[in-house]
């Protein structure tokens, strides 16, 4: 009679274990999410006169937490500080057209593949620079810190006699272009195109040579994550596939590109 009290006992308790964690796990639910961004990246991020954030990752991020139910929360950060900083918890998630690459998978994790755009030089009008060591020997090449621009430059163009110059942020790089500082600008191409190259700024520079390629550079751009946050993750992850199949992630890409960055399966 016991031992039958003792296995009844300790079948509510397991029932009453398995009742709990559902109701944990109901209550878990995603409330916010907190989204580093560099404001100086036009069109993925930048900032109204009037100091509001805009933007197609801002747009992008906006419809994640929607489909979550999920509160939006931008946090403003340089973008070579951007690991660091979600390590040490001051925000959630990275997202700011952040490349996948794994050096950057040893720190961080990543959600889902969500656009691919490329990457070339922007330099003078006519002046015939190519993305290659030899073209650039001689050469300044400035570049946002910690982008895959840089980590690319540094590897392949520095060692054989090209400079390269490592900025804050995008619109120092600019800057310095404009001001003839920087024989060229090593940077996402559509940012280029659809921000500083139609700014009045940018007329008298173009997109140089052909888009450059390299497991450097990565397969994409995704959501930088810490190691191990599987439950915002698989939210994201989730997020992102409803709104893809609703057609809202098409709806903003048109609104900023004029060619489809979706990754291509």
């Amino acid at each position: 009679m016991a031992n039958f009290f003792t296995k009844t006992r300790l079948r509510q308790t397991l029932v009453m274990a398995m009742m709990a964690g559902c109701a944990f796990g109901a209550q878990a639910k995603i409330e916010q999410v907190r989204f580093a961004v560099d404001p100086t990246y036009p069109p993925f991020e930048s900032k109204t006169p009037q100091g509001k954030l805009v933007g197609f990752d801002i747009d992008l991020g906006n419809a994640l937490c929607e489909q979550m139910q999920a509160k939006c929360v931008w946090v403003e950060s340089q973008f070579d500080g951007m690991i660091p900083a979600l390590k040490a918890r001051k925000f959630d998630a990275i997202l700011s057209d952040m490349g996948i690459t794994e050096e950057r998978m040893k720190q961080i994790d990543f959600t889902v593949p969500l656009y691919d755009t490329h990457t070339q030089l922007i330099a003078r009008k006519g002046s015939g620079i190519l993305p290659t060591a030899e073209a650039l020997k001689g050469k300044t090449v400035g570049v946002e810190q910690g982008t895959v621009q840089e980590r690319y430059a540094l590897a392949k163009w520095q060692p054989h006699g090209v400079t390269v110059v490592p900025y804050g942020d995008q619109a120092q790089v600019e800057s310095d272009l404009i001001s003839g500082r920087l024989d060229a600008v090593f940077t996402d191409a559509a940012q280029a195109a659809i921000g500083f190259l139609k700014h009045p700024q940018g007329k008298d520079f173009e997109l140089a040579g052909p888009i450059v390629q390299d497991p450097i550079i990565g397969p994409g751009t995704a959501i930088g994550l810490r190691k191990g946050d599987a439950e915002l993750k698989t939210a994201l992850d989730n997020a992102f596939a409803e709104i893809k199949k609703n057609g809202t992630f098409d709806k903003i890409q048109k609104s900023y590109f004029a060619t489809d960055i979706s990754i291509q399966q």
